[in-house]
């Protein structure tokens, strides 16, 4: 098993898909690997997530996301998020195929696809692709069953009570 990539998932409804994968971003840095982040669909430059990575060791983070997706096919703001989610794309193929990476995270990356910014089979093939001793982790809601397939650790975060539901407002240091 050695000889492939480590390909990790945490997908789901639930609180704490990004949360776990900046986990595996602080124990690699502490460990003195190189970690790229690359951060799709979000556009929140204040983040706490963001502010932390940007003092990491080792740690290169660029955010290609412009917020929320109109839900609309349709609405004419989808082609500058598809660009820009493809330019989020390219970054991480780059980092895969680079030599220059540890790990490299690719947030909210099955959001993009289930949202139509990304095709799943360039994401896919991009995973078959990836270098043996490479590690990577995707997160985002709706994971697909081929890429489900071609991981090996797949987490799913399962809402069972939220806050904000309740009307609770955002919090910093918890929902960002």
């Amino acid at each position: 098993m050695n000889d492939k990539p480590r390909i990790l998932i945490f997908t789901g409804d639930g609180k704490g898909k990004t949360t776990a994968a900046m986990g595996m971003v602080l124990r690699a840095s502490s460990h003195g690997m190189r970690i790229k982040v690359v951060q799709f669909l979000k556009s929140d430059k204040g983040s706490g997530e963001i502010a932390a990575l940007q003092n990491l060791p080792g740690v290169d983070f660029v955010q290609r996301g412009l917020g929320f997706v109109p839900k609309r096919r349709n609405d004419p703001k989808l082609g500058e998020h598809r660009r820009i989610a493809g330019e989020g794309l390219d970054l991480a193929r780059e980092a895969i195929l680079s030599d220059n990476y540890d790990l490299v995270v690719m947030d909210e990356i099955c959001g993009a696809i289930a949202a139509g910014l990304l095709e799943e089979a360039d994401v896919s093939e991009l995973l078959t692709r990836a270098p043996a001793g490479l590690s990577l982790a995707l997160t985002g809601r709706h994971a697909t069953a081929n890429l489900i397939e071609l991981a090996d650790t797949v987490t799913e975060m399962h809402c069972v009570k939220h806050g904000l539901r309740q009307g609770r407002t955002a919090q910093k240091g918890v929902e960002f």
